[in-house]
């Protein structure tokens, strides 16, 4: 390992993980010695970890330039990658690049030239045509949830991805689904294959049949949710019209709760999943784009407010909760007198749903105007936060650290208090605005 790039070890300590499952160890261990490599694993069982150690690992300090290349379906896959990596602290630059945020931010952060580049086909093509990135050192190429990229389309970006990568040396696929051909062009001749979709056990799942009259859907859900009571979850839906529905729904019911689907502007989509991964939202109303692909913390249920279409995505939904060894609950809502599809299995029914209350979130989110363009860190803001702003360190939430501002999660009851304290003081040189997202 180059010297710049801590060890294995200390790396897993930064990101608090005590050791690798066997997956990541198989998945690391064949990918540093093969050049074509399949990994497929259920959602939230780490494939990230599994390719990021060997990127390392090949990277070489002495060449200049890109010289692995991650291809992502979705903007907040990217992002996640990203924030993941810096975590590592390998002393390796690494920007993300996708739709949704102004093409000039990518030139100015791609002028500091990273070494591991991020970013959804699109947007990674329309760098390649303007000739923004020389492509000449890239040897280490990741197809993130593939099956993913080529189920929303971009196949036609990806081919053309391709022939700017004329060194590639060594390619990982990685996927939640194994019902997808790998295109032709993706060059992936004789590769190791690591299935470990079948090793997924799901006898922490338990699955709950919810009856409902069609016309008392979102009753039953106000129900279903006081009987979860103070748990986190991600509640199902095929359209967006239909979580817009529900949120408007929810809204009048004073539930607290954030939105997350493929029409959102991309900058309130990511400040909905801050709020859901720090705990001042603990429910998330989402499309099956939240199914996979997220940074999301451990949920102890979800819900099918509107059954999904396939297998596939049913899996998926479910991946969300019951992970490793956490027990979890998936909740169908089932329309009274109507079969459940063929695809998901036999659900306990319940017949009276308790009333455990929906208590309000503890946190509360606080924006700060300034980021890491300021010379600002996680330590810079935990540190006013306690001195001035007087929390002790277990009262301090999730703090997490963009280009140009940061979140900070912190006890609802002073949220007030703290902006009080700390709108217009100095975070490092910078005078910053802080106030409630």
């Amino acid at each position: 390992m180059a010297n710049f790039v801590k060890t294995q070890q200390e790396i897993l300590e930064k990101l608090n993980i005590e050791a690798l499952n066997s997956m990541q160890d198989n998945a690391i261990a064949v990918i540093e010695k093969t050049e074509n490599t399949i990994v497929l694993s259920p959602t939230g069982t780490g494939k990230t970890l599994a390719f990021l150690l060997p990127l390392l690992n090949a990277i070489e300090e002495e060449k200049e330039g890109i010289q692995a290349l991650i291809v992502v379906p979705s903007r907040e896959l990217a992002i996640q990658i990203e924030q993941v990596f810096r975590q590592m602290g390998s002393g390796l630059k690494v920007n993300a690049v996708y739709g949704g945020r102004a093409k000039s931010k990518d030139k100015i952060e791609l002028k500091h030239e990273p070494t591991v580049l991020i970013g959804t086909p699109g947007r990674i093509l329309d760098h390649f045509t303007d000739n923004r990135i020389d492509t000449s050192a890239i040897n280490f190429l990741v197809l993130d949830e593939y099956d993913k990229i080529l189920e929303v389309g971009f196949e036609d970006e990806l081919s053309r991805i391709f022939t700017h990568l004329p060194k590639l040396k060594k390619k990982i696929l990685t996927s939640a689904t194994e019902s997808v051909e790998v295109p032709a062009f993706v060059n992936f001749s004789r590769p190791t294959i690591l299935n470990y979709l079948k090793d997924k056990l799901n006898e922490n799942l338990q699955l709950v049949a919810v009856e409902t009259e069609p016309s008392e859907k979102l009753e039953r859900v106000l129900d279903l949710l006081t009987h979860v009571g103070n748990q986190n979850g991600i509640l199902f839906c095929n359209l967006k019209a239909s979580v817009d529905t529900v949120s408007e729904f929810l809204e009048s019911n004073k539930i607290e709760h954030v939105c997350f689907y493929g029409g959102m502007e991309q900058k309130d989509r990511e400040r909905s999943l801050i709020k859901f991964r720090n705990g001042s939202s603990q429910l998330l109303v989402a499309t099956d784009l939240a199914a996979r692909g997220l940074d999301i913390p451990e949920l102890d249920f979800i819900i099918h407010y509107e059954l999904p279409y396939s297998y596939e995505e049913f899996t998926h939904r479910n991946g969300r909760t019951a992970r490793v060894s956490e027990k979890g609950t998936a909740y169908i809502l089932k329309h009274t007198g109507r079969k459940l599809p063929d695809f998901i299995p036999d659900a306990d029914p319940i017949e009276e749903l308790k009333v455990a209350g929906v208590a309000r979130p503890f946190f509360k989110t606080l924006f700060i105007s300034g980021g890491r363009q300021d010379k600002i860190s996680k330590g810079d803001i935990a540190g006013v936060f306690m001195k001035k702003g007087g929390l002790s360190k277990e009262e301090l939430g999730l703090i997490e650290l963009k280009q140009d501002c940061a979140f900070v999660a912190v006890p609802r009851k002073k949220a007030n208090q703290l902006i009080n304290k700390l709108n217009n003081t100095y975070f490092k040189k910078r005078k910053v605005r802080v106030y409630e997202l």
